[in-house]
């Protein structure tokens, strides 16, 4: 329920809004970023992607499902602060065990509610994601303001160490086991390794730190680089475990974050999107076979590649395979390496935690990616 404690936001620009306090009474500060899925808040809360950034949800009423202990997408809530303009004043749905605002206060959460978070949304789609504070114990504007301006910017921002497993985990296969796979945490979803072990993959979830020895030592028949938060220019580690994985022949698919790191490991520099893609209602061309998939997505980055250009390198050729809709910032690549397919990455969530659907089928062809490379075919 909300607190009739009164709250503040302010951006790095100054524009300032009042409020009341939603979960915990305190003060954060992160990256202004809206999300525009209707439902599917605490999917999003729980996935270490949106570690650092403030979540503004652009659905007016949230709350009304309350929280449950199935849907989390990790073991904690990772968002710096969540801002909303009406939250339910009581959760409504049979699997609810407690509300949205008591798991924030739970989890030290904080936030703000009863402010115009369309106005503030259109500011952002104007301004473009930026810093930002909240403040449940200070009503001082200019105050919160000077502090949000001492605040690191996403640019250049190495989160991956602070979200990725302490330590290595295994997901069994369901059912008969068909392939392992090394699965390379940079803020991994639980649903994802669920995914692949529905399709009888056995997944190796292995820390951000592993090295390329640990990792060829599970003897996978392909690897799996996950999403995850921040500037993909920092994640060198994660990109020279992909090249080493190109050259060692193993089958490869990337999402996200992932994605982004297979572009720079093929020699494409990534660049800061206005401000992003995050939701689950994203419209996604596949060239292929001009399919449009309603998307999840969930980043602020993205691969800088020319829509037809093919580029040959030391693994293959790299083209575009998808293309968002809504501004055409690319959202897949594949290499090939004499007309077939080795690797491949998408820039959005094909598991759907929370979202649609659509682009599930993906899992499907990595598993046929690593059947055709172990029958010799790659």
């Amino acid at each position: 329920m909300t607190s009739s404690n009164p709250a503040i936001l302010v951006l790095e620009d100054g524009r300032a809004f009042r409020g009341q306090a939603f979960g915990a009474v305190g003060e954060t500060f992160g990256e202004a970023v809206f999300a525009t899925g209707m439902s599917g808040y605490q999917e999003t809360l729980t996935d270490p992607s949106y570690f650092g950034q403030v979540v503004i949800a652009t659905a007016p009423h949230i709350g009304n499902t309350g929280w449950n202990d199935e849907d989390d997408e990790s073991n904690r809530i990772w968002v710096a602060g969540y801002v909303v303009r009406d939250p339910s004043p009581r959760p409504s749905n049979w699997r609810s065990t407690r509300s949205l605002d008591a798991e924030l206060v739970a989890q030290e959460i904080v936030g703000i509610s009863g402010i115009d978070t369309r106005a503030l949304t259109r500011h952002l789609r104007e301004e473009g994601s930026m810093r930002v504070g909240i403040s449940s114990v200070s009503t001082d504007i200019d105050a919160l303001q000077a502090k949000v301006l001492r605040q690191p910017s996403m640019v250049g921002a190495d989160l991956i160490a602070q979200v990725t497993t302490p330590q290595r985990y295994l997901v069994p296969a369901t059912g008969e086991k068909q392939f392992t796979v090394a699965a390379l945490d940079l803020g991994i979803k639980a649903t994802t390794p669920q995914e692949l072990s529905e399709r009888g993959i056995e997944v190796h979830v292995l820390p951000a730190s592993v090295s390329f020895e640990e990792l060829v030592a599970l003897n996978p028949d392909g690897v799996f680089i996950s999403n995850g938060p921040g500037d993909p220019a920092t994640a060198n580690h994660a990109v020279e475990l992909t090249q080493a994985s190109l050259r060692a022949g193993l089958p490869l698919f990337g999402i996200c974050l992932g994605h982004q790191v297979l572009g720079r490991a093929l020699g494409f520099d990534t660049f800061k999107l206005r401000y992003g893609h995050r939701g689950i209602n994203q419209p996604v061309l596949d060239r292929a076979t001009n399919r449009i998939d309603i998307t999840s997505h969930n980043h602020g980055f993205a691969v800088d590649i020319a829509h037809n250009e093919l580029k040959e390198t030391d693994f293959g050729t790299v083209h575009v395979s998808h293309i968002c809709l809504n501004d055409d910032v690319v959202e897949g690549l594949e290499l090939t390496r004499d007309g077939r397919s080795v690797a491949f990455s998408v820039q959005y969530h094909p598991e759907a935690a929370a979202g649609p659907h659509d682009a599930e089928y993906l899992f499907d062809r990595f598993a046929d990616l690593m059947s055709a490379n172990r029958k010799g075919v790659l």
